[in-house]
């Protein structure tokens, strides 16, 4: 199917495609089902200089079952969660509905964008309800086409996580949200492992994701550090998203790869300086660079040298400043005869050499 997304647009007040990367923070269950603690995150986030916070939509009965099977028991031995029955553990990650608009309207009071990730069809129309500016789909759900169609039906920005969908699953999914009336989409390149490591993280598939499917692109990190966020900017990222949690070390669901604020002040300063760092193609130096010129190299008189006397590697040197003649004439006047007497210091020119 032929798609027409748009590279530049708005998701509420923040220009996507036309200017620095939207660095989002997301929540998650990292509230430890605390609204102060939710509250005091926004704050946090907020001071620390992010553009959006995230939550994530979901009640324990829409994610999973309540079952006893082994199929609901995270098996993963190497796992954050290794042993956790899914039900428990969403029920203890979940965001509660009734939370979501005064936290919406909290961080929108500081200027911050607030939406969240529906995982199910209620979830969307409950937070297009209360008006977000856009939905984000995580990796998990990118299989969920229904959701995916559902969510394009609002004709709101999508932000999709790719993780470890293959190429079919997301052409499937991003053909899906177009056939849905969706035209602002950004795919965000994720490794869906908690933590993730950079070697898996693969970031030279963004370039090809916005090749491929012609929409903007964007990292979902769980790597733990910032350097891979920062990486992902000189790469197209137009939007860079990190879990947070306000102290690693007093625990949280996702904690352990979630960034406090400091590093998340950090990151926010640094895709800045990534995204301002990109510039154009450029040779010969920028024009901030024209006064350092005079710096470079050229060939002065390194000692007196009276009319008629050789020039020699004696006399002569390539030293800095610029204000001489070029060093690549140096062989070229070595040999040549002093039109006039020079003192130590002068800048090299041709007046100075003799013309038979």
């Amino acid at each position: 199917m032929a798609r027409q997304f748009k590279q530049q647009f708005q998701i509420g007040h923040f220009s996507i495609g036309t200017g620095k990367p939207l660095v989002i923070a997301e929540l998650s269950g990292n509230h430890s089902q605390s609204f102060d603690t939710a509250l005091a995150m926004i704050d946090a986030a907020h001071e620390a200089g992010v553009d959006a916070i995230k939550l994530q939509t979901y009640t324990a009965d829409s994610m999973t079952l309540d079952s006893e099977h082994s199929d609901f028991v995270i098996g993963e031995k190497d796992s954050l969660w290794a042993g956790a029955k899914l039900h428990t553990l969403y029920q203890k990650a979940a965001t509660p509905y009734e939370w979501h608009m005064p936290l919406f309207e909290h961080a929108q009071a500081k200027g911050l964008l607030a939406f969240s990730s529906p995982f199910d069809e209620d979830a969307v129309h409950f937070l297009d309800g209360l008006g977000v500016p856009c939905f984000k789909i995580a990796s998990f759900e990118l299989t969920d086409i229904p959701l995916i169609a559902c969510a394009a039906s609002k004709k709101k920005p999508l932000i999709m996580s790719t993780g470890m969908a293959s190429l079919e699953e997301i052409e499937e999914a991003v053909d899906t949200a177009y056939a849905h009336g969706c035209r602002e989409l950004v795919l965000l390149k994720c490794t869906s492992t908690y933590p993730a490591t950079p070697e898996n993280t693969n970031l030279v598939t963004m370039p090809d994701i916005q090749k491929r499917f012609g929409c903007s692109v964007g990292l979902s990190d769980h790597t733990r550090g910032i350097g891979v966020a920062i990486a992902s900017v000189a790469l197209g990222a137009c939007v860079v998203e990190k879990h947070f949690v306000l102290d690693r070390n007093a625990g949280g669901v996702d904690a352990e790869f979630s960034l406090e604020p400091a590093e998340f002040k950090l990151l926010a300063e640094e895709t800045q300086r990534a995204w301002q760092a990109q510039g154009e193609v450029t040779y010969g130096g920028t024009l901030a660079e024209q006064n350092s010129k005079r710096y470079r190299r050229s060939i002065y008189v390194s000692e007196n040298i009276k009319k008629g006397e050789l020039f020699t590697r004696k006399n002569l040197k390539i030293v800095r400043p610029a204000m001489g003649l070029a060093p690549k004439y140096f062989n070229e006047i070595l040999g040549k005869t002093a039109e006039c007497d020079l003192q130590k210091g002068q800048a090299m020119d041709w007046t100075f050499v003799d013309k038979p």
